[in-house]
């Protein structure tokens, strides 16, 4: 059975006298908050050893750079990664995964409501498989339980994460919050000041250019461009890898949503990340929606949509999305995303010693297929 180590560093009367000395002021707690959460996952890796050996110092180090701007990120490590796909992932210090999940704690519930409900990722209730089942009851609804013929367009945004403007993205943050600022309607616990100066030193950081290389240049090979942060534009592109930047892709494209939903009229209408559908009975409609989207996109955003992932399938076909494929006889898992659960399995029946961790991948791996149309030795579309 494998021995999992774990690094406890007990609260020091240094941090007591802190809290109470700054019982008035949250964000002390808050950073305390923060620190709990980024470390939830991170538990023995490198960065969070590192960080935690003198907790004490680094922690009120980080509370008094930020009370006194004078926080500044630090030096990201960028590899690549090829499951599921190839990607290029920029993992930041423990130090700013702190700051990251600060403002998200933040920033999350003042931006939440002003999102669609058909916008599905990274958000709390939902994601790829609360996707997949919005896009079966748009088709249901729209064709009546496919009592008629209706159709679906598919669109995914070219290089999405490279492309965003930061200069755009800090102007739509910005403009909501002064707007809740202004009106008096930002929650009690949100400290204006701090949260616009570690904005403004997380958005427009560019960690491209003073990174950490981990692994082989060769490593990249096969990489598109438009996948890159390299080879972003100056000003754009976010690191893949960031929790703000989960939370910076849905706010970005909320312009998108509301055009879509509201003067657009697209009733059936649903996105997760860059990937996104209308669902319409008229093919005519569909087809004269994608040169609008394509100009919204351009001017309001600086994006443009992937030509080669436009597609309109009629919904007595299968639609694949988020891995699976919403067909009139049932809802059926893509073979990749299938390959990909059945090797990490077979990985797992190898190596994996704690008997605990196994059967949890085999509850998982099992609920997983329970939400599909076909069993464990079923062949899938």
């Amino acid at each position: 059975m494998s021995i999992r180590r774990t690094t406890t560093t007990a609260t020091t009367a240094l941090l007591s006298a802190l809290f109470q000395r700054q019982s008035d002021n949250r964000l002390l707690e808050d950073i305390f908050s923060a620190y709990y959460a980024a470390r939830a996952n991170k538990r023995n890796t490198v960065s969070q050893v590192r960080f935690e050996r003198n907790l004490s110092h680094n922690l009120v180090e980080l509370y008094n750079d930020i009370l006194e701007h004078r926080y500044n990120p630090g030096r990201s490590m960028c590899f690549i990664i090829r499951d599921p796909v190839q990607r290029e992932i920029f993992a930041s210090p423990f130090r700013d995964r702190i700051i990251h999940h600060y403002l998200y704690s933040k920033l999350e519930p003042v931006f939440e409501p002003a999102l669609i409900y058909d916008s599905y990722s990274c958000r709390k209730g939902k994601g790829t498989l609360f996707g997949i089942q919005r896009l079966e009851h748009h088709i249901r609804s729209c064709s009546a339980n496919y009592h008629h013929p209706c159709f679906i367009l598919k669109l995914d945004i070219e290089g999405y994460f490279m492309k965003i403007d930061r200069r755009i993205l800090f102007e739509r943050l910005m403009s909501r919050i002064d707007s809740l600022h202004l009106s008096g309607r930002l929650p009690e616990d949100f400290d204006y000041d701090t949260i616009s100066f570690l904005l403004q030193k997380t958005v427009f950081l560019n960690p491209a250019s003073n990174c950490r290389i981990k692994g082989r240049m060769s490593d990249w090979k096969g990489l598109p461009d438009s996948k890159s942060l390299f080879k972003s534009a100056p000003g754009c592109g976010l690191p893949i890898g960031n929790l703000t930047s989960q939370l910076f892709s849905n706010i970005y494209l909320n312009g998108l949503d509301q055009f879509c939903k509201r003067e657009m009229g697209c009733r059936h209408y649903g996105r997760y990340v860059d990937d996104f559908f209308i669902v319409d009975q008229s093919l005519a409609r569909l087809k004269e929606a994608v040169p609008a989207i394509e100009s919204f996109l351009s001017q309001e955003l600086h994006l443009s949509l992937n030509s080669n992932k436009t597609r309109i399938y009629p919904s007595s076909c299968g639609v694949p999305f988020l891995g699976a494929i919403v067909a009139p006889n049932g809802r059926f898992m893509r073979k990749r995303t299938r390959h990909l659960m059945e090797r990490k399995y077979e990985y797992a029946l190898c190596y994996e010693t704690n008997p605990y961790s196994f059967q949890s991948m085999e509850n998982s791996r099992r609920g997983f297929y329970s939400h599909f149309s076909c069993s464990l030795n079923n062949n899938t579309q």
